[in-house]
């Protein structure tokens, strides 16, 4: 695997695009929202709160005074506030160029939403896959526009190593998704194993090789893939207080200073953001590139057995599906 020479500079002209980047206002996803803009794009950065949103969006302005980003409310422990800011956005905008299903949360003690799903099961996957579903239409509507061409509609979910480290060895444990006797790391690499596993089936899907044979009942051509940032010194870290390995928080950040003192992690926003730009948005990412594990930085890689696994992959969407549908909660189909 050769080392890439990309940089956020090379990216092309993003006048008249449209992104939406969930958890926009910190660290990578932040970072995300500023190489964008830098190039003329119109970003939307989803977050839960307002108040870190704006503050987000005025440092961004400050250091780009032309940047035209925007706040969307949005809350991934919350069903309804996922289905309410897809709503927010499709009666906003008429077109959708990328979405950056980049916030997350990372070893957390153990909880239950009030949609009844382990946390980070629903923050990291089961709402990105719900956000993704009611945006679709309007992504597929932009890919199929007349002055589209391919490459102009993209998805890029961010994953981690962790779905390598930490996820059961066996892939999803569908008989026990909260893997409550299981620490909050254990948790985080499942819900990171299924990011990739939904970008594989995405692809399979609305990808160009789709397109190419077009499938009944499927339309568009969306560039998809799962990106490893790196290991960036975020607050996905600070706020991680469960992982056994290391048997406390309190280990776990003097081994995040460890890390850093060897030059492993490193608190570079803007390097953490370069492969998610570069698979959301650069000219030398290609088609056939679509569907790929993107790593460390701006080059394609290889995920772990079990997210190459086509059949866990299907089994997850029909999973998701069937339980999301059981609430209610999907478009209806035409």
């Amino acid at each position: 695997m050769t080392a890439s020479t990309f940089s956020a500079d090379s990216l092309p002209s993003l006048k008249g695009k449209v992104y939406l980047v969930t958890g926009g206002n910190s660290g990578c996803g932040e970072a995300t929202v500023i190489g964008l803009a830098a190039h003329g794009a119109k970003v939307y950065l989803a977050a839960r709160s307002e108040e870190k949103a704006n503050a987000s969006i005025e440092k961004i302005r400050q250091q780009l005074p032309n940047a035209d980003v925007h706040f969307l409310q949005l809350d991934l422990g919350s069903f309804a506030s996922v289905i309410a800011a897809a709503e927010k956005f499709r009666s906003t905008e008429t077109a959708l160029h990328g979405l950056i299903n980049n916030a997350g949360i990372m070893g957390t003690p153990f909880a239950i939403t009030k949609d009844g799903f382990e946390e980070q099961w629903q923050t990291n996957y089961m709402s990105h896959w719900l956000l993704t579903h009611h945006l679709l239409p309007m992504l597929q509507a932009t890919a199929k526009a007349k002055n589209s061409k391919p490459g102009d509609v993209r998805i890029a979910n961010l994953t981690s190593t962790g779905h390598q480290f930490y996820a059961n060895k066996h892939g999803i444990d569908f008989d026990d998704l909260t893997l409550k006797s299981m620490n909050g790391m254990n948790r985080y690499g499942q819900s990171k194993l299924a990011n990739i596993l939904h970008a594989k089936k995405l692809n399979e899907l609305y990808g160009p090789q789709q397109q190419q044979q077009q499938q009944p009942g499927t339309t568009g051509e969306i560039w998809v893939t799962a990106v490893h940032p790196g290991y960036i010194m975020t607050n996905l870290n600070n706020k991680a207080t469960s992982m056994s390995p290391f048997g406390s928080a309190l280990a776990l950040r003097a081994m995040n200073r460890f890390l850093l003192w060897i030059g492993v992690l490193t608190d570079d926003w803007a390097k953490g953001a370069l492969s998610s730009l570069w698979a959301i948005a650069s000219a030398e990412f290609e088609r056939g590139d679509s569907g790929a594990y993107v790593v460390p930085y701006a080059k394609v890689g290889t995920p772990s057995e079990q997210a190459r696994d086509v059949a866990l992959a299907g089994r997850l969407w029909a999973w998701t599906e069937g339980e999301l549908g059981r609430r209610g909660l999907l478009l209806a189909r035409d």
